[in-house]
């Protein structure tokens, strides 16, 4: 029996690897265009991770990473303990929170108020139009924000003054901060965001379309039971995406607007990524922004998770995996 069934299954593997080499094979074409990806994460994203050591470790110069004195998790306990991570956590978590369900729902607001623009040449200035402020540097941006928002030349004061009433001192307001950052950003990203939903509309079959103008269904109908239902998949893709990088902040954005060093600001504007930036470059502590920068992969990771699996408990055909 033994004699019948061995050649059997060597033959059944040989088919299977006949057919995944035939495969590679077919998808050729696809499978070099994914190279220069893979090589990204391989050189950027698995080859340093030996550095998380980093963070269970008091490093120092001379001994260097390996040599310095093994701490365990002394340095996630520093920053429990002067509630550090806390103000952190909630400060990224709630901005991204904020620019992933904002950004979105107005990229989707534009996306279909762009569809249903009638005249061609309108719809590509208008298009052109929204897509510059992505392309603008973000310090530019903070640039732009200072010399409006200056308290001593800022235009908003200077017009305070004419009017007769106070000048304001924004930069040391922490309450207006984050309407200003979030208002920025959708600026900034709104427009060129809007482009994937925008071409999931183009992928809309037009006889739908004409088939609910023919029953009489109105423009507004029409989006609310055909175009807002086609984009679902898209939103939940582009929402599991956005959360895998909930935990990892705009550092430019943040840095260009407001500064790493505004300590005034820090309650309402301090990020994981401002934090990391300080630890580096002013108090030149490693060890300290390596264990916040691994608290931020692995809470990110558990988010993502967790997030597929609700997904794919409600609807399996649009999860990740």
């Amino acid at each position: 029996m033994e004699k019948v069934i061995q050649p059997a299954i060597q033959s059944k593997t040989r088919r299977e690897s006949s057919g995944r080499l035939r495969r590679f094979w077919n998808n050729k074409t696809l499978l070099l265009m994914c190279l220069p990806a893979i090589a990204f994460f391989i050189i950027f994203a698995y080859l340093p991770m030996p550095g998380v050591y980093l963070a269970f470790i008091q490093y120092n110069y001379a001994d260097g990473i390996f040599k310095s004195p093994f701490v365990a998790f002394d340095n996630f306990r520093f920053l429990v303990m002067n509630g550090d991570l806390w103000r952190l956590t909630f400060n990224t978590v709630a901005y991204n929170l904020a620019f992933i369900v904002l950004g979105n729902l107005l990229q989707i607001f534009v996306a279909i108020l762009l569809n249903e623009l009638r005249r061609k040449w309108f719809k590509k200035v208008a298009q052109t139009l929204m897509f510059l402020p992505h392309f603008i540097s973000a310090v530019l941006i903070g640039l732009i924000a200072y010399n409006i928002l200056s308290y001593d030349y800022g235009l908003l004061n200077h017009v305070l003054a004419s009017i007769g009433m106070d000048p304001v001192k924004v930069y040391s307001n922490t309450h207006v901060w984050p309407f200003i950052i979030v208002i920025t950003y959708l600026w900034q990203t709104t427009g060129y965001g809007s482009i994937v939903y925008f071409a999931a509309i183009m992928g809309l079959d037009s006889e739908i379309i004409e088939a609910s103008e023919i029953d009489g269904a109105n423009a507004f109908q029409r989006i609310i039971h055909i175009v807002i239902p086609w984009l679902k998949p898209t939103f939940i893709i582009l929402l599991l995406f956005s959360l895998g990088g909930i935990m990892k902040g705009n550092f430019g954005l943040f840095y260009n607007l407001v500064g790493a060093n505004n300590t005034a600001l820090y309650a309402s504007t301090d990020i994981i990524e401002t934090y990391v930036f300080r630890s580096l470059m002013t108090n030149f502590n490693f060890s300290i922004g390596s264990a916040v920068s691994l608290y931020q992969s692995v809470f990110g990771f558990v988010i993502v998770i967790t997030a597929n699996w609700l997904v794919k408990k409600a609807s399996p055909e649009n999860s990740l995996f």
